[in-house]
């Protein structure tokens, strides 16, 4: 899968989306913006890299949270732009980028890449 930079999302409980799969060459991230799009609820987003080992190679799946069940007021952006946090090994045997939302959360992320 190639570099996806615009994504919009719609709610679904429980579901991760993927926003950069390992290999897509997104590891050098400068920012993230997340925008609540609803007119008058709260989005609650997690932010989480994870990798994604082959069946039955007995690699474990390991995660890590950037942004654990936070709540995005209405209307509102957050962005992430310190590159300690947003930085990760995004190789074909690297890391992928996801989010989860609530279920009637509508939400845009917005990826850059350090030129």
């Amino acid at each position: 899968m190639a570099f996806t930079k615009y994504h919009n999302i719609t709610g679904s409980t429980g579901v991760d989306i993927e926003l950069l799969a390992p290999g897509d060459n997104g590891g050098s991230l400068s920012s993230i913006v997340i925008a609540n799009t609803h007119a008058t609820a709260d989005a609650t987003v997690t932010l989480f890299v994870q990798n994604q080992p082959v069946s039955g190679s007995g690699v474990s799946t390991v995660t890590y949270k950037l942004l654990s069940t936070i709540a995005i007021p209405s209307d509102t952006s957050l962005l992430l732009d310190n590159p300690s946090m947003i930085s990760f090994n995004n190789s074909s045997s690297g890391y992928g980028l996801y989010v989860t939302v609530g279920a009637s959360d509508t939400i845009d992320i917005i990826l850059n890449r350090k030129i």
